[in-house]
Protein backbone atom coordinates (compact mmCIF):
# COMPACT_ATOMS: atom_id res chain seq x y z
CA UNK A 1 0.00 0.00 0.00
CA UNK A 2 1.70 3.45 -1.16
CA UNK A 3 1.07 6.89 0.72
CA UNK A 4 -1.40 7.63 -1.86
CA UNK A 5 -4.07 5.15 -0.74
CA UNK A 6 -3.16 6.40 3.05
CA UNK A 7 -2.71 10.02 3.12
CA UNK A 8 -4.69 12.22 5.46
CA UNK A 9 -5.39 16.04 3.79
CA UNK A 10 -5.40 18.33 7.19
CA UNK A 11 -7.72 21.14 6.65
CA UNK A 12 -7.68 22.42 10.10
CA UNK A 13 -5.42 23.95 12.20
CA UNK A 14 -6.83 22.47 15.24
CA UNK A 15 -5.61 18.91 13.78
CA UNK A 16 -3.75 17.33 17.01
CA UNK A 17 -0.35 17.01 15.19
CA UNK A 18 -0.31 20.33 13.33
CA UNK A 19 -0.75 21.74 17.05
CA UNK A 20 2.04 19.64 18.53
CA UNK A 21 4.26 20.70 15.77
CA UNK A 22 2.71 24.39 16.44
CA UNK A 23 4.36 23.83 20.20
CA UNK A 24 7.73 21.99 19.93
CA UNK A 25 8.71 24.64 17.26
CA UNK A 26 7.50 27.20 19.56
CA UNK A 27 9.41 25.48 22.82
CA UNK A 28 12.31 25.31 20.31
CA UNK A 29 12.33 21.52 21.03
CA UNK A 30 10.81 18.13 20.80
CA UNK A 31 7.15 17.45 20.69
CA UNK A 32 5.33 15.36 23.38
CA UNK A 33 6.44 12.42 21.70
CA UNK A 34 10.27 13.16 22.00
CA UNK A 35 10.27 13.65 17.20
CA UNK A 36 12.50 17.10 16.48
CA UNK A 37 10.98 18.93 13.67
CA UNK A 38 13.14 18.45 10.17
CA UNK A 39 12.02 20.61 8.01
CA UNK A 40 13.04 20.78 3.90
CA UNK A 41 14.03 17.77 1.76
CA UNK A 42 17.56 18.61 2.81
CA UNK A 43 17.13 17.23 6.21
CA UNK A 44 14.57 14.50 5.43
CA UNK A 45 17.10 13.29 3.30
CA UNK A 46 19.74 13.08 5.64
CA UNK A 47 17.29 11.62 8.91
CA UNK A 48 16.57 8.95 6.01
CA UNK A 49 20.28 8.70 5.34
CA UNK A 50 21.30 8.23 8.75
CA UNK A 51 18.61 5.42 9.28
CA UNK A 52 16.62 7.41 11.65
CA UNK A 53 12.64 6.48 12.23
CA UNK A 54 10.35 9.42 10.22
CA UNK A 55 7.32 8.79 11.91
CA UNK A 56 5.39 11.73 9.76
CA UNK A 57 5.68 13.53 7.18
CA UNK A 58 3.52 16.96 6.62
CA UNK A 59 4.12 18.93 3.19
CA UNK A 60 1.88 20.45 0.82
CA UNK A 61 0.36 18.91 -2.50
CA UNK A 62 3.48 20.40 -4.63
CA UNK A 63 5.54 18.60 -2.23
CA UNK A 64 4.12 15.39 -0.55
CA UNK A 65 5.73 13.32 -4.25
CA UNK A 66 8.99 14.21 -3.65
CA UNK A 67 8.79 13.71 0.17
CA UNK A 68 7.31 10.56 -0.13
CA UNK A 69 9.04 8.82 -2.55
CA UNK A 70 12.16 9.74 -0.47
CA UNK A 71 10.64 8.09 2.26
CA UNK A 72 10.26 5.19 0.19
CA UNK A 73 6.58 5.09 1.18
CA UNK A 74 7.80 3.38 4.39
CA UNK A 75 4.76 1.61 5.91
CA UNK A 76 5.23 3.36 9.87
CA UNK A 77 5.43 6.90 8.20
CA UNK A 78 2.38 8.58 8.50
CA UNK A 79 1.81 10.89 5.46
CA UNK A 80 -0.11 14.26 5.72
CA UNK A 81 -1.04 17.02 3.26
CA UNK A 82 -2.21 20.61 4.13
CA UNK A 83 -3.16 23.56 1.87
CA UNK A 84 0.06 26.21 1.53
CA UNK A 85 -2.00 28.49 4.35
CA UNK A 86 -2.41 25.92 6.92
CA UNK A 87 1.50 24.86 6.65
CA UNK A 88 3.30 28.41 6.66
CA UNK A 89 1.57 28.31 10.38
CA UNK A 90 3.52 24.90 11.19
CA UNK A 91 7.10 26.55 9.68
CA UNK A 92 9.97 27.83 11.35
CA UNK A 93 11.47 29.19 8.24
CA UNK A 94 11.09 32.05 5.97
CA UNK A 95 10.62 30.22 2.38
CA UNK A 96 9.00 27.03 3.17
CA UNK A 97 9.76 24.33 0.82
CA UNK A 98 6.46 22.46 1.99
CA UNK A 99 8.11 19.74 3.53
CA UNK A 100 8.40 19.10 7.67
CA UNK A 101 9.05 15.87 9.17
CA UNK A 102 9.03 14.33 12.12
CA UNK A 103 12.35 12.78 13.32
CA UNK A 104 12.90 10.06 16.06
CA UNK A 105 16.23 11.72 17.49
CA UNK A 106 19.33 8.93 17.87
CA UNK A 107 19.89 7.80 21.39
CA UNK A 108 23.54 8.03 22.41
CA UNK A 109 25.59 6.35 25.44
CA UNK A 110 28.24 8.53 26.87
CA UNK A 111 30.86 6.01 25.68
CA UNK A 112 29.53 6.84 22.12
CA UNK A 113 31.31 9.57 22.22
CA UNK A 114 34.88 8.80 23.06
CA UNK A 115 35.47 6.38 20.59
CA UNK A 116 38.75 6.21 18.51
CA UNK A 117 41.11 9.23 19.29
CA UNK A 118 38.41 11.49 20.96
CA UNK A 119 37.57 14.88 19.85
CA UNK A 120 34.92 16.56 21.94
CA UNK A 121 33.50 19.90 21.39
CA UNK A 122 31.77 21.43 24.42
CA UNK A 123 29.25 23.77 24.05
CA UNK A 124 28.97 26.07 27.13
CA UNK A 125 26.71 28.43 26.89
CA UNK A 126 26.27 28.67 23.29
CA UNK A 127 23.14 30.69 23.16
CA UNK A 128 22.22 31.62 19.53
CA UNK A 129 21.17 28.24 17.39
CA UNK A 130 22.03 29.49 14.34
CA UNK A 131 25.86 28.97 15.65
CA UNK A 132 25.05 26.23 17.92
CA UNK A 133 24.32 24.22 14.85
CA UNK A 134 26.85 25.56 12.49
CA UNK A 135 29.35 24.01 15.29
CA UNK A 136 28.00 20.41 15.26
CA UNK A 137 28.36 21.04 11.26
CA UNK A 138 31.99 21.82 11.46
CA UNK A 139 32.57 19.07 14.45
CA UNK A 140 30.96 16.42 12.19
CA UNK A 141 33.16 17.75 8.93
CA UNK A 142 36.37 17.62 10.98
CA UNK A 143 36.12 14.15 12.57
CA UNK A 144 34.87 15.53 16.42
CA UNK A 145 33.59 12.05 17.60
CA UNK A 146 31.08 14.06 19.89
CA UNK A 147 29.69 17.10 21.53
CA UNK A 148 28.33 17.95 24.69
CA UNK A 149 25.78 20.44 25.02
CA UNK A 150 25.79 22.57 28.82
CA UNK A 151 22.98 23.84 30.39
CA UNK A 152 22.39 27.40 28.81
CA UNK A 153 23.10 26.57 25.72
CA UNK A 154 20.05 26.30 22.39
CA UNK A 155 18.78 23.16 22.44
CA UNK A 156 20.23 20.50 20.10
CA UNK A 157 16.43 19.51 18.67
CA UNK A 158 15.44 23.51 17.85
CA UNK A 159 14.68 23.42 14.62
CA UNK A 160 16.90 26.12 14.07
CA UNK A 161 19.74 23.98 15.40
CA UNK A 162 19.16 21.24 13.65
CA UNK A 163 18.95 23.17 9.99
CA UNK A 164 21.94 25.37 11.09
CA UNK A 165 23.25 21.47 11.91
CA UNK A 166 22.37 20.27 8.35
CA UNK A 167 21.88 17.25 9.64
CA UNK A 168 24.92 16.88 11.10
CA UNK A 169 23.42 16.40 14.79
CA UNK A 170 21.92 12.81 13.34
CA UNK A 171 24.96 11.41 13.42
CA UNK A 172 27.18 13.44 15.60
CA UNK A 173 27.35 11.57 19.22
CA UNK A 174 26.19 14.42 22.09
CA UNK A 175 24.81 14.80 25.56
CA UNK A 176 23.08 17.47 26.94
CA UNK A 177 21.97 19.53 29.64
CA UNK A 178 24.66 18.84 31.43
CA UNK A 179 26.85 21.23 34.07
CA UNK A 180 30.47 22.22 33.91
CA UNK A 181 31.22 20.26 36.47
CA UNK A 182 29.66 17.23 34.86
CA UNK A 183 31.76 18.39 31.72
CA UNK A 184 34.70 18.03 33.48
CA UNK A 185 33.81 14.75 35.10
CA UNK A 186 33.20 13.19 31.53
CA UNK A 187 36.04 14.41 30.02
CA UNK A 188 38.31 13.03 33.06
CA UNK A 189 36.83 10.37 33.45
CA UNK A 190 38.26 9.00 29.63
CA UNK A 191 41.59 10.16 29.91
CA UNK A 192 40.17 13.50 27.83
CA UNK A 193 42.63 16.49 27.61
CA UNK A 194 40.48 19.39 27.82
CA UNK A 195 41.23 23.24 26.53
CA UNK A 196 38.89 26.28 26.75
CA UNK A 197 39.41 28.70 24.03
CA UNK A 198 39.81 32.27 25.58
CA UNK A 199 40.54 35.83 23.70
CA UNK A 200 43.35 36.34 25.05
CA UNK A 201 46.53 34.95 26.85
CA UNK A 202 46.13 31.13 25.40
CA UNK A 203 48.23 29.04 23.97
CA UNK A 204 48.13 29.86 20.24
CA UNK A 205 45.87 27.37 18.38
CA UNK A 206 48.94 26.24 16.14
CA UNK A 207 51.06 25.46 18.70
CA UNK A 208 48.35 23.52 21.21
CA UNK A 209 48.61 19.49 20.90
CA UNK A 210 45.40 18.58 19.91
CA UNK A 211 46.63 15.23 18.29
CA UNK A 212 45.76 13.80 21.95
CA UNK A 213 42.16 12.75 23.16
CA UNK A 214 40.95 16.70 23.85
CA UNK A 215 38.19 18.54 24.57
CA UNK A 216 37.37 21.77 22.67
CA UNK A 217 35.21 24.46 25.21
CA UNK A 218 33.55 26.66 23.31
CA UNK A 219 31.91 29.80 25.30
CA UNK A 220 29.31 31.65 24.85
CA UNK A 221 29.09 34.63 22.44
CA UNK A 222 28.27 37.46 25.50
CA UNK A 223 30.45 35.76 28.16
CA UNK A 224 32.91 33.57 27.37
CA UNK A 225 33.56 30.28 28.94
CA UNK A 226 32.53 29.43 32.72
CA UNK A 227 34.84 30.15 35.28
CA UNK A 228 34.87 26.08 36.01
CA UNK A 229 36.66 25.53 33.10
CA UNK A 230 39.20 28.33 33.36
CA UNK A 231 40.09 27.09 36.44
CA UNK A 232 40.66 24.15 35.26
CA UNK A 233 41.69 23.60 31.99
CA UNK A 234 44.67 24.72 29.44
CA UNK A 235 44.09 28.10 27.46
CA UNK A 236 43.37 28.14 23.59
CA UNK A 237 43.94 31.72 21.59
CA UNK A 238 43.20 32.20 17.67
CA UNK A 239 45.62 34.65 16.63
CA UNK A 240 43.77 37.63 14.94
CA UNK A 241 44.11 40.63 12.61
CA UNK A 242 42.27 43.88 12.67
CA UNK A 243 38.99 42.45 15.06
CA UNK A 244 39.35 41.76 18.65
CA UNK A 245 37.03 38.28 18.23
CA UNK A 246 35.59 35.66 16.54
CA UNK A 247 31.60 34.56 16.83
CA UNK A 248 31.32 31.12 18.26
CA UNK A 249 30.94 28.89 15.04
CA UNK A 250 33.88 30.63 13.66
CA UNK A 251 35.89 29.70 16.75
CA UNK A 252 35.11 26.27 17.36
CA UNK A 253 35.40 25.62 13.54
CA UNK A 254 39.30 27.13 13.10
CA UNK A 255 39.87 25.08 16.73
CA UNK A 256 38.36 21.87 14.96
CA UNK A 257 39.95 22.39 11.77
CA UNK A 258 43.38 22.76 13.19
CA UNK A 259 42.67 19.43 14.95
CA UNK A 260 42.09 17.12 11.97
CA UNK A 261 45.21 19.21 9.99
CA UNK A 262 47.43 18.20 12.96
CA UNK A 263 45.90 14.35 13.09
CA UNK A 264 46.12 14.48 9.27
CA UNK A 265 42.50 14.60 8.61
CA UNK A 266 42.10 10.75 9.56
Amino acid sequence: MNYLSRREHVTSPHNPLLKEIRRAAARGGLTSDGLCLAEGMHLLEEALRSGLEIAAIVATENAISAAAGAAKDSAKTRFLTVDLPLFHGISTTESPQGVVALVRPPEWKEEDLFLKTPLIVVLDGVQDPGNAGTLMRAAEAFGATGALFLKGTANAWNPKTLRASAGSLFRLPMRDSLTPAEALEALAGHGVAGWTTLLTGGVSVDQADLKQPCGIVIGSEAHGVSEEFRKSLKGITIPTMAVESLNAAVAGAVVLYEAARQRGFQ
